[in-house]
């Protein structure tokens, strides 16, 4: 069973079984937030807050196989787990003059200039190699790892977390 469409965060069908994500080859897992240090300074901290969404709906529409964009999960405000096929999609995309993140970066540095203590942003990027990693979903709609991965049920082999490791 494939996972939901790269994005969407609409009500989806809760899928009652045990189920284990399963993705083919090495993947790229990508945690990016913010956090609004001074919230009485909203010229500083709102576009930042939008630009994120833009981002993502920017990806949802360009095709997967370009951009190696495989999908995300919002955790909370300001949060977003990513889901990349390699560091070299996310850097290409990251850097690329004509998408949002690069002119989005480039008016967040200019806003913060002499007041990086405004808004804190922080990323951290997981090069995840081929089968190490293990994900478990039981009573939920698709979700994290899960929505841009193949869902499988989780018997046999893929039972315990150990064994989902291992392969």
């Amino acid at each position: 069973m494939r996972g939901q469409p790269r994005g969407g965060y609409g009500i989806a069908h809760i899928i009652e079984d045990r189920m284990a994500a399963q993705i083919d080859g090495d993947f790229v897992l990508f945690l990016i937030g913010m956090r609004i240090n001074k919230p009485w300074k909203i010229a500083k901290w709102l576009p930042a807050l939008f630009a994120m969404p833009r981002m993502i709906k920017e990806l949802e529409a360009l095709p997967a196989d370009e951009t190696g964009f495989l999908g995300h999960s919002g955790v909370g405000l300001g949060i977003t787990v990513q889901y990349w096929r390699s560091f070299d999609h996310l850097e290409a995309y990251a850097r690329a003059e004509n998408h949002h993140h690069r002119p989005a970066w480039t008016a967040f540095n200019k806003r913060m200039k002499g007041a990086r203590g405004d808004v804190g942003i922080w990323h951290e990027t997981y090069l995840v190699r081929d089968g190490a990693y293990e994900a478990i979903y039981s009573g939920m709609p698709p979700f994290g790892l899960g929505r841009v991965a193949s869902l499988v049920p989780a018997t046999g082999n893929r039972a315990e977390a150990r064994a989902r490791l291992t392969g």
